[in-house]
């Protein structure tokens, strides 16, 4: 477990599963409101309930958001929301629509795109980004003062990376994906008519950094690195690389 300042107040929660090779990146904003970014699996609450009360006392956090409906995502949703008796969930309306009416034991906070979340000095704004990087419910949230995109699986990387990098991370992401292509966890990221259109979107909001789920965050030129990676996921997704066995 590592945790790492990577923007003011947000904070990097890193678990290493080295049988996996894959880091879970978890982010604990502390303001007047915090909110846990990525509330992880059930098996690592333990663990990130000891990093995250290094910070703040868990019972004082807010909001608990996430991309899409994943367990390392919000597989402890309710775990956190049993010890913060104030918290409650942020995500897409698709996600508290299908997923969170029953899964949650308390209401959603549901965000449609350009809403905007408000910490206490941060102000979030969420964009839905159905299928990017998978799930119909998909969504991130983009700070507005620091400019800190929370990007979900955008740019995985496998292996014990280091919490913030301005080197490439295209590279990594590239041969992650392919890697996983290779193996029963094919398809991670589907290439649709609107992926090109999303991607667009978020790197016009000109991050100053992009806040991992897997791998490292990234603090170089945000804008061009999402933009790139259209690139990328066109060539490992949209290419004809039915596997053999679906022909």
């Amino acid at each position: 477990m590592k945790i790492t300042e990577i923007a003011p107040d947000l904070f990097r929660i890193s678990i290493y599963i080295k049988e996996l090779n894959l880091q879970f990146n978890h982010f604990l904003i502390r303001d007047e409101q915090p909110m846990l970014y990525h509330a992880g699996m059930k098996q690592l609450f333990p663990i990130l309930k000891e990093a995250v009360s290094t910070l703040i006392e868990p019972k004082e956090i807010r909001w608990i958001g996430f991309s899409h409906f994943e367990v390392d995502e919000c597989g402890a949703l309710n775990e956190w929301l049993q010890i913060a008796p104030n918290a409650q969930p942020v995500c897409s309306e698709v996600g508290a629509l299908v997923n969170m009416s029953d899964f949650s034991l308390k209401p959603t906070h549901a965000m449609a795109t350009d809403d905007v979340l408000s910490t206490g000095k941060y102000s979030y704004r969420f964009i839905r980004t159905p299928h990017l990087p998978h799930g119909w419910d998909a969504g991130v949230l983009f700070e507005e003062t620091n400019k800190t995109l929370l990007c979900s699986d955008l740019f995985h990387q496998n292996g014990d990376q280091k919490a913030l990098t301005n080197n490439d991370i295209l590279g990594l992401h590239k041969n992650s994906m392919l890697e996983f292509d290779n193996g029963p966890l094919m398809g991670y990221t589907p290439y649709t008519k609107h992926t090109k259109g999303i991607i667009e979107t978020l790197a016009h909001l000109q991050p100053k950094t992009l806040a991992t789920m897997h791998g490292s965050s990234f603090n170089g030129n945000c804008e061009q690195a999402l933009l790139d990676l259209d690139s990328v996921l066109r060539e490992v997704w949209e290419d004809d690389k039915i596997p053999s066995q679906m022909k």
